[in-house]
């Protein structure tokens, strides 16, 4: 089985050296020549082309940064919408538009190729062993040909339903990561300024009924001071953005995610659009002159959990 694979960011990178490990044959394709002289080093095959990548592959894997890089490589002139063929199937594993994505699906099938959406959950860090959980939204017998290749890329996956439900499903956890973010800032403040230990503070959440995977995870780099989570402001602002405008699409005036949203981009304006997203946590270091350090935390997460075969759930 043939894959191509379009987009090799902080996640697609990951996704795609899964594939080159467990000996699947791959090519690969992204603006950055540096990233794909690095694949093409260690034994990577590199397209130059849309087309090119679709005429040579079964499989072909979009994982872009916004809606924007998904439209540029679904719907340009030498894009992929024109140039897929009778049954290939397209896994979009972009955290996207739900519309743009339907549409999307619906050009894609009208040529009689497989469409369907994979959004991805748990950490880069787990995208790097296979261990991540994955979504997928599809015709279930388009799943169950892929499943091959996601068994290789994640641990936990399911089949949300037809194609645009995964996504929204996605955006979902994305905003609920992102709350307790935020929230996990405000505790980070109270516990330093009261002067408590901050190592058997993390101890304490986690094995509390206030512990959460945020917690368990960013956490720690923001106690090393790295906050290095690879994940970026620019795209925690995006998620949160995307689930707001389901609620606007519904007619749903929400409480809470306004104002995730404009914490967000306050941070956002004060450390940049590239800084890691869980620096949100250094404003409120910073309004109150603390600091939420202790030793011993990493500067990057690693999964230290070996590779498990991919399973549905």
């Amino acid at each position: 089985m043939r894959i191509g694979f379009i987009g090799l960011g902080n996640v697609g990178g990951k996704l795609a050296n899964n594939l080159l490990n467990n000996q699947f044959d791959v090519i690969v394709l992204d603006k950055d020549t540096k990233i794909t002289d690095e694949f093409e080093s260690n034994g990577c095959k590199v397209s130059k082309s849309i087309e090119d990548i679709v005429e040579k592959t079964d499989i072909i894997i979009t994982c872009l940064p916004s809606p924007k890089a998904c439209a540029e490589v679904l719907e340009s002139e030498d894009g992929l919408i024109k140039n897929i063929r009778n049954d290939q199937i397209w896994i979009e594993m972009s955290t996207t538009d739900e519309d743009q994505l339907k549409r999307h699906a619906s050009l894609i099938e009208s040529k009689n190729a497989i469409a369907l959406e994979a959004p991805v959950s748990g950490g880069c860090h787990r995208a790097a062993t296979g261990n991540i959980s994955i979504f997928v939204g599809g015709s279930r017998k388009g799943f169950e040909k892929a499943l091959p290749v996601l068994k290789c890329l994640g641990r936990k996956i399911l089949h949300t339903g037809d194609f645009g439900t995964a996504s929204i499903l996605k955006v979902i956890t994305n905003y609920l990561a992102t709350v307790h973010l935020v929230a996990l800032g405000e505790a980070w403040t109270i516990a330093s300024k009261f002067n408590l230990d901050l190592d058997k503070t993390f101890k304490g959440i986690a094995a509390s009924s206030g512990n959460s995977f945020v917690h368990e995870t960013e956490s720690q780099v923001i106690l090393n001071g790295s906050y290095n989570i690879n994940f970026t402001m620019d795209l925690v602002e995006k998620d949160v953005g995307l689930f707001q405008s389901l609620a606007t699409k519904l007619g749903i005036d929400l409480e809470i995610s306004p104002l995730v949203l404009e914490i967000i981009k306050d941070a956002k304006e004060k450390f940049g659009s590239r800084a890691w997203s869980s620096m949100v946590v250094k404003r409120l270091e910073d309004k109150y002159n603390t600091s939420f350090r202790a030793t011993g935390y990493p500067v990057e997460l690693v999964d230290k959990e070996k590779k498990q075969t991919g399973y549905e759930i």
